[in-house]
């Protein structure tokens, strides 16, 4: 274990898990309000760490939804982390074996990949675990916590602390697309494939997991297309 690696990843996650807390927090109020104890609620975040998925898998659960109905939603949902864990590993300095990799994908999240493609340095395993362990206790506990003490909690605030995950995100990516002109880009072209889902007649009627994920590829697939990385083989040439 490269503890130096590990403890890079730490000191980096930890805005995130900070964030992760509130977020959760939201989550687990809802739950008990739905009728799942605040233990589930918590187990449910441990072996999901996805806020779009659990919220709707959990409005799924409270009206009584069948089971493949359940898998087909979180699917649809959360099929973006399969393109973002292939860009994970072809950013991965080291060989990596099949357990590592599990960890890795089980731990990618939205806030935790835009940190971890914004790394200069090759990406190791004991640095992306470091990097997810404080999230993922962030979304457990706060989720536990929120189960617990959200029956006593005005309704307004349960509601502000549903938004900080966008807040959250906002504030990683700005950052980088004020640096880089290819990632202005990217979010910029994202953005307006949203606009259109979300207000263009027919488009309108496509699943929000569905939309994210044609967004994402449309905006890679243009921004590979117009500003390509050389291959440290052709640069070498």
């Amino acid at each position: 274990m490269n503890w130096k690696e590990y403890r890079t990843g730490v000191r980096q996650g930890l805005p995130v898990g900070m964030g992760y807390y509130s977020v959760s927090f939201g989550f687990g109020a809802m739950a008990v309000t739905m009728g799942v104890r605040a233990w589930e609620a918590a187990l449910i975040s441990a072996a999901n760490m996805t806020s779009a998925g659990q919220f709707a898998g959990l409005t799924l659960i409270a009206a009584g939804a069948a089971l493949w109905e359940m898998v087909l939603t979180q699917l649809v949902i959360n099929s973006r982390y399969a393109l973002m864990s292939m860009a994970l590993s072809q950013r991965m300095g080291e060989r990596i074996g099949f357990w590592p990799r599990l960890f890795v994908a089980f731990f990618n999240t939205d806030e935790i990949f835009a940190l971890a493609m914004a790394r200069k340095e090759p990406l190791t395993t004991p640095y992306f675990l470091g990097l997810a362990v404080l999230p993922f206790l962030g979304w457990t506990l706060g989720t536990l916590c929120g189960g617990v003490l959200g029956s006593v909690l005005p309704e307004f605030l349960g509601a502000a602390l549903g938004v900080m995950l966008y807040g959250m995100f906002i504030a990683i990516v700005v950052p980088a697309a004020r640096g880089e002109r290819t990632i202005l880009l990217a979010v910029a072209l994202a953005l307006a494939c949203s606009c259109l889902f979300a207000w263009t007649p027919g488009l309108k009627e496509v699943s929000s997991g569905l939309a994210i994920v044609a967004c994402t590829v449309i905006a890679a697939a243009v921004c590979a297309w117009r500003f390509p990385i050389q291959e440290e083989e052709e640069a070498a040439v």
